[in-house]
């Protein structure tokens, strides 16, 4: 059997942190996952993945993520149950996340491209049709570096 979930998406508020009553932290979040086409209106759409997350990577996740941050989720899926409060069984399906990456840096006061210092620093992305071979020059590429 094959249960898997791989999700990139950003959290839509900041993760919950909570301790069981033996002390195991566990982290809960919400990614707001992109989905692959537009509506009738030309909108973009998402689905809305409940996560949770256990012992470290939870500690890890509470500390680092925030609303809006970029993350990776890589799990399966879990349902679960319990009886509601107006005694009907209320039934509830999560990503039960194995490793979470983090896919932004940090930031610090706010602003992505400022370093501690205050100073300017070049954008960690490349965008998709940027060319890396623009502006000539040979590339010098031993065999040991060849993956065949």
């Amino acid at each position: 059997m094959i249960n898997r979930a791989v999700l990139v998406g950003r959290l839509t508020a900041d993760p919950h942190l909570r301790y069981t009553p033996n002390g195991t932290p566990t982290a809960s979040f919400t990614l707001a996952v992109n989905r692959p086409f537009k509506n009738a209106q030309g909108e973009q759409e998402a689905d809305f993945i409940n996560c949770v997350v256990w012992r470290k990577p939870a500690e890890n996740v509470a500390n680092y993520l925030k609303k809006g941050s970029l993350a990776g989720v890589d799990g399966r899926i879990q349902t679960r149950n319990y009886e509601g409060n107006d005694g009907k069984r209320v039934y509830v399906t999560e990503i039960l996340a194995e490793s979470v990456q983090f896919l932004e840096p940090k930031q610090s006061n706010g602003n992505q491209n400022q370093s501690a210092q205050g100073q300017q620093r070049a954008p960690q992305n490349t965008r998709v049709d940027d060319d890396p071979f623009a502006g000539g020059g040979n590339i010098d590429i031993s065999d040991d570096d060849l993956p065949f």
